[in-house]
């Protein structure tokens, strides 16, 4: 295959007049612009310029070669204008990965208010409950909840990932509030599950004192909003992000309890990208954009 870069020499020294002036244009030596241009007819098998003291003069072959190295210099100019198009102005298509809770409660409307703000953005939201191969699936932006460890990403923290307990007033109405850590023992409680493994230890801290109590429930879920759904129907107690019940907790659909107690917090929520020399202007905008509207106060 030619080397574009051979053609785009030996168009500048068919425009430029000479091969001393193709080489002040592009900026290097003369002798580079020679080699090139001599490295261009090798591989073609035939002489493009016949060279005299006073002028270059076209071969025939040179002729019909010229019109197509000049389509692949009018390409590059286009795709600089592109680019530098893109980069003046917030536009074209946008993937972005998130994890189903977040995507569906907290970053739809935000990617709601990010469109209406730039109408020539297209986002294709990704909602799925699984680390995304961002380069392989050619996604520009990923929201995650997790201890980041891959170092070829660049990772934005959005917000912190507080978690709390909760319950229906059914619930509570039924089976009493609880008061201390160790009530949390006595009462149904939903667990979390993942991979056969039940989060069934809670600990809770005042001050420099941790209490670990061991809960027990006959319902065990591994979906946040299912675990959510299930509180909400009065099913029990459950320890959940704050992230996936603030709106319950808005509408008193869910009662926080035990806030005078803290709890270890979940992992940050992050928004990573590959990490890249040259970063479209549509991804660092809508990066910005969740940093800038307070993400993590919304949840």
């Amino acid at each position: 295959m030619l080397n574009p870069q051979l053609l785009t020499a030996f168009s500048a020294i068919v425009s430029a007049g000479s091969i001393s002036a193709a080489a002040t244009r592009l900026g290097c030596g003369k002798s580079v612009i020679s080699r090139q241009l001599a490295r261009l007819e090798a591989d073609l098998g035939a002489r493009l310029i016949q060279r005299t003291t006073r002028k270059l003069t076209l071969t025939e072959v040179g002729k019909v070669v010229l019109l197509e190295a000049q389509q692949i210099d009018r390409a590059l100019s286009n795709v600089a204008q592109i680019s530098g198009q893109f980069q003046q102005e917030v536009r074209g298509p946008l993937r972005v990965a998130c994890p189903r809770p977040l995507g569906q409660r907290h970053l739809v409307p935000l990617i709601t208010e990010f469109t209406r703000r730039y109408p020539q953005v297209e986002v294709t939201l990704l909602v799925e409950d699984r680390l995304s191969d961002l380069i392989a699936e050619q996604i520009d932006v990923a929201i995650r909840v997790a201890q980041l460890e891959d170092s070829t990403l660049v990772a934005r923290k959005l917000a912190d990932n507080p978690r709390v307990l909760v319950a229906a007033p059914s619930y509570l109405d039924r089976a009493g509030v609880p008061t201390t850590p160790e009530d949390l023992a006595h009462h149904d409680c939903l667990l979390w599950t993942r991979e056969n493994r039940v989060f069934d230890e809670w600990p809770l801290s005042m001050g420099a004192t941790t209490t670990r109590v061991r809960v027990q429930g006959r319902i065990r879920i591994n979906d946040g909003m299912a675990l959510v759904a299930t509180a909400c129907s009065g099913a029990g107690i459950t320890l959940l992000d704050r992230l996936l019940v603030e709106q319950e907790l808005a509408s008193g659909a869910l009662v926080e309890l035990l806030p005078e107690y803290s709890l270890p917090p979940g992992p940050p929520i992050y928004a990573v990208y590959p990490a890249r020399q040259w970063l479209a202007l549509n991804t660092a905008t809508f990066v910005e954009f969740l940093q800038s509207k307070r993400f993590g106060e919304r949840i």
